[in-house]
């Protein structure tokens, strides 16, 4: 029986068997998003990795979208998969993008907390739910507000102000949703990327 030969990038560097297995449970297209995670990461050691799948309702489609983020000593690797619109009927098919960004290039990591009855919050457990938001400068968010002088009783124009924000991904993770073990790997994927941006990871002693 003939096979499928396997694609030079995943024979020559074959995937972390933790990343693999992520890949594989979260049950899109494992091959396929395995072979273009490591086409991306070409040689590059993977030091922390996320893998987020989300499932979207549009009428009456139903759309999967894989997201996985991976830390190397020196990148950040990005790489999206989900169910194109344009096709046949009956025939799936599937985009895959990868965009690598260097460690440096990385202007933020933002966390935000969601904890329910926070006066009976226990130290250490960060709520059941978080929002991961990772910027590097390709997409921007400008917020305007109509600028004031301080005096309540000011009705002059003093125009507007704002904030430009980098706001490249976000992930929302709930313990709920996915469980308690995938809010944890979120954490400490958040801690690993957190440490190593503006330069690149140091290699493990």
């Amino acid at each position: 029986m003939s096979r499928t030969p396997t694609p030079p990038a995943a024979r020559e560097h074959p995937l972390p068997e933790g990343l693999a297995t992520a890949i594989d449970q979260a049950g899109y297209y494992p091959i396929l998003v395995g072979d273009v995670v490591a086409a991306a990461l070409g040689s590059e050691h993977v030091v922390a990795h996320l893998v987020y799948q989300e499932t979207t309702f549009d009428q009456e489609t139903v759309r999967r979208h894989l997201t996985v983020l991976v830390v190397t000593r020196s990148t950040l690797v990005i790489t999206h998969a989900d169910d194109h619109d344009e096709h046949e009927p009956g025939r799936a098919v599937v985009t895959a993008t990868s965009e690598t960004v260097p460690l440096h290039a990385v202007r933020g990591v933002m966390l935000t907390h969601v904890v329910a009855s926070p006066d009976e919050y226990e130290a250490g457990r960060l709520g059941r739910e978080l929002t991961l938001t990772i910027g590097w400068g390709a997409v921007s968010r400008l917020d305007l507000v109509p600028a004031t002088c301080g005096d309540p009783e000011c009705d002059a124009d003093h125009g507007f102000e704002g904030t430009v924000a980098s706001d490249d991904i976000s992930l929302r993770i709930s313990a709920a949703a996915e469980g308690d073990a995938a809010l944890a790997e979120a954490l400490d994927f958040a801690r690993v990327l957190s440490s190593s941006i503006g330069g690149p990871v140091p290699a493990a002693r």
